[in-house]
């Protein structure tokens, strides 16, 4: 049985790829998610208002920490020293917010999981910072926005 998903083995089971035959390349990963909410929402948690404290500095910091333990929350992911991780947060609109992480490493293996979890998590605890004053925000356009390096080559989302 080949289903062409690397993750699974000729009798479709679930394993972690072996990547010991792999080149050492310089990989990098951006990511993105958007919170949406109320105008009144998005100001108050891009002006530093919220009673809970900085959220834009308190979601940076979770993204890092949470690209960091990637292999640890998804279960096939192999753990990767990382050389960087950053995430940026800003305005999109009066009503959202862009969440960008960028994840790089010399490896084996690339870190777009890496991205996506920073971006996701970040995304996720402005939502929980703010969730007193609009529960109904909701984070969405959780997408890899580019890749680089590796043996598949690069990546790059069009609009």
């Amino acid at each position: 049985m080949t289903s062409g998903l690397t993750h699974l083995n000729e009798k479709g089971e679930a394993h972690i790829v072996d990547i010991g035959d792999k080149a050492v390349t310089r990989r990098r990963a951006v990511a993105q998610a958007v919170l949406s909410g109320q105008a009144e929402t998005i100001a108050t948690i891009m002006g530093g208002g919220l009673k809970k404290g900085d959220a834009l500095a308190v979601a940076r910091i979770a993204g890092i920490m949470a690209a960091k333990k990637t292999a640890e929350l998804i279960p096939l992911c192999h753990p990767i020293p990382l050389t960087k991780v950053s995430v940026d947060i800003s305005g999109a609109s009066n009503t959202s917010i862009r969440v960008v992480a960028t994840a790089e490493t010399t490896g084996q293996t690339g870190v777009e999981m890496e991205a996506l979890i920073a971006a996701s998590t970040a995304a996720l605890t402005l939502y929980d910072m703010a969730k007193a004053i609009d529960r109904a925000m909701v984070v969405s356009e959780m997408c890899l926005v580019e890749k680089s390096g590796g043996k598949s080559g690069d990546f790059a989302r069009t609009p």
